[in-house]
């Protein structure tokens, strides 16, 4: 995560903020369950579902108590009204031991220019 949020220091990529408001996540009780990108379900990968960011990209969740984990985006959802985003729980418990849910920032990391630097705009 780190050396991620160093390349978009180094490249000067702004962030983009996408969303503001409740995360919460979701745990998986059968192994062989699929996200809508198709990877199998792992609680403890950084993942999250979102309804409007595209399948694969990336984001960076900044929890209200100053912790952040970088998510990739791997699912749809969250359903449930008044949430943005739903964690797998390792991201989750990134940001706090034993929440349900969280108050929220979410930004998109653009990595396009960080993949190709030499890409023309």
């Amino acid at each position: 995560m780190f050396e991620l949020l160093a390349l978009m220091l180094i490249s000067q990529q702004p962030l983009q903020h996408v969303a503001q408001g409740v995360a919460s996540y979701y745990t998986v009780e059968s192994s062989g369950s699929r996200t809508a990108s198709g990877d199998l379900m792992d609680n403890s990968l950084y993942t999250c579902a979102m309804r409007t960011e595209a399948l694969g990209s990336y984001v960076l969740v900044v929890a209200d108590n100053g912790k952040s984990v970088v998510c990739r985006v791997n699912d749809r959802g969250p359903f449930r009204k008044g949430r943005v985003i739903d964690l797998s729980e390792a991201a989750m418990r990134r940001l706090h031991d034993d929440a349900g849910t969280l108050k929220v920032k979410v930004f998109r990391i653009d990595l396009n220019g960080l993949l190709n630097p030499f890409k023309e705009s």
